[in-house]
């Protein structure tokens, strides 16, 4: 019987994300798998302090082991804008379109236009906690491009890609994603620890 591990988001996106980069090994439970409808208050001013809030009010309310992720696009330019704030950048209703409208127009006469995706996982399991990091980099469109993904996928342009994110089949972008690359390095603790 497989572990059951407690992914503590409401977002159908990432839950379908990590169900197939985790596959087999887990039974990965949603916040709504476990009953718990609630908002849960990002307060920190860090995308690790994010995660772990979420991790750990889920940790001990339900005795389940549980991660939590939290994920910020930071922009070079913008001195690391939205970053922690991404999901609220463009005002607390959480709109990914007016996000990505705000994130265009303050890039409007800007020539530099790196940026990187960043997602920390916060991991609290056997009452130990661990963080993981995945960091890729890029560049934001002048246009939205593509149809994939969420947030501010389609405007994001992974190094050596010519194509956004949102133009990427899911299975492409798991290959490369900041998620994956820190879903990657919470699996090879697993192996290890739980060889898995």
């Amino acid at each position: 019987m497989k572990d059951k591990m407690v992914f503590a988001t409401k977002n159908a996106n990432k839950i379908t994300e990590i169900k197939k980069i985790l596959t087999d090994q887990f039974e990965i439970l949603s916040l709504r798998d476990i009953g718990f409808e609630e908002d849960i208050d990002e307060t920190s001013d860090t995308l690790e302090g994010n995660a772990l809030i979420k991790s750990s009010l889920i940790y001990k309310r339900f005795n389940l082991n549980c991660f939590a992720d939290d994920t910020g696009l930071e922009v070079e330019t913008l001195d690391g804008l939205p970053g922690v704030y991404s999901a609220r950048y463009a005002g607390e209703e959480n709109n990914a379109e007016k996000n990505i409208q705000k994130l265009l127009e303050n890039l409007k006469n800007k020539s530099n236009r790196n940026a990187r995706f960043r997602t920390v996982i916060s991991l609290i399991i056997n009452d130990k906690e661990i963080y993981f990091e995945g960091i890729i980099k890029g560049k934001i469109s002048k246009l939205k491009k593509g149809s994939m993904g969420f947030g501010y996928d389609p405007v994001f342009i992974p190094e050596g890609y010519k194509k956004t994110f949102a133009e990427m089949e899911l299975d492409e972008k798991n290959n490369i994603s900041h998620r994956a690359i820190a879903m990657q390095k919470l699996i090879n603790y697993l192996a290890i620890t739980h060889r898995i």
